[in-house]
């Protein structure tokens, strides 16, 4: 199996990789449009990307590349986020603070308490960000132990998140969908094209009805007109299971569009606690 997946090495990306399957050849991009674009041209055979994040919500890119493109999402790994705060130097050297831009947010107390002043940078990655602070030592890096140890940084602060409870969501794309495993769940996009009153909630009840759990609904822009939205939705069971089979013909007939996004094991519930919120 050779999976592309966020870049260079040390990301939670790649802890999501060797979670999903330690034996696989990993490739790494920049960033999550080329991991998923990698995929697209064939050069891997699937893509890990982060979803959804336990403090910071949804990943809007990957929502939006799933939306755009005739890709499957085949499985979930959940992470758990630690952020350290590594330089090559001491906290006194430091005159910039890089990460990805999810980390800052999910750092966002730590540093301006303790760095006020302090420039707080985007980049690519938090591994990328550990690699320009293995450059200098007024630059520190908000990352993962990981990648300390790989590029020869010390672990200045452990575990700085705003919130320990950090995990973040990653799904596996591919091109087709797995069989049934008993434990299982969709994914859907629903456009109703209408904004008229009761709309969504007839969509809801088709699931209500037939006693359909529900994981996850959100609501993205179409891009097209102001206040004009799709909905993202995880359901409980496989595309093949004949109630999720009849209930999302039901759907379709009252929806201008139903893109199904994938059916495919659910990650452990023990070890899920986005889902479990």
């Amino acid at each position: 199996m050779i999976l592309g997946i966020l870049g260079p090495q040390g990301t939670f990306s790649e802890k999501a990789a060797r979670q999903w399957d330690d034996k696989a050849e990993l490739r790494y991009y920049d960033d999550i449009f080329d991991t998923v674009d990698a995929l697209l041209r064939n050069e891997v055979e699937s893509s890990i990307v982060p979803i959804e994040n336990s403090l910071e919500g949804s990943i809007t890119i990957t929502l939006d590349l799933l939306m755009e493109h005739q890709l499957k999402i085949t499985g979930e790994v959940i992470v758990q986020i630690k952020h350290c705060l590594l330089s090559k130097g001491n906290i006194q050297d430091i005159k910039i603070i890089m990460s990805h831009p999810q980390p800052l947010s999910q750092c966002r107390k730590y540093i301006k308490n303790k760095f006020k002043g302090i420039e707080a940078r985007p980049v690519l990655s938090t591994s990328y960000a550990a690699k320009l602070a293995s450059e200098s030592k007024e630059i520190a890096a908000i990352a993962s132990v990981e990648s300390a140890n790989m590029y020869g940084l010390k672990i200045l602060t452990e575990n700085i998140q705003d919130v320990n409870e950090n995990f973040t969501r990653f799904v596996v794309i591919g091109k087709t969908t797995p069989a049934p495993t008993g434990k299982d769940k969709t994914s859907i996009i629903v456009y109703l094209e209408k904004n008229r009153p009761g709309a969504l909630y007839e969509i809801l009840a088709e699931f209500a009805g037939r006693n359909i759990d529900l994981t996850r609904i959100e609501s993205r822009p179409t891009k097209k007109v102001l206040g004009d939205y799709v909905f993202y939705i995880d359901i409980k069971g496989h595309i093949e299971d004949k109630i999720i089979k009849e209930t999302l013909e039901k759907i379709k007939s009252r929806v201008r569009m139903l893109k199904i996004l994938g059916s495919y094991p659910a990650a452990n519930p023990a070890a899920n606690p986005i889902a479990n919120q």
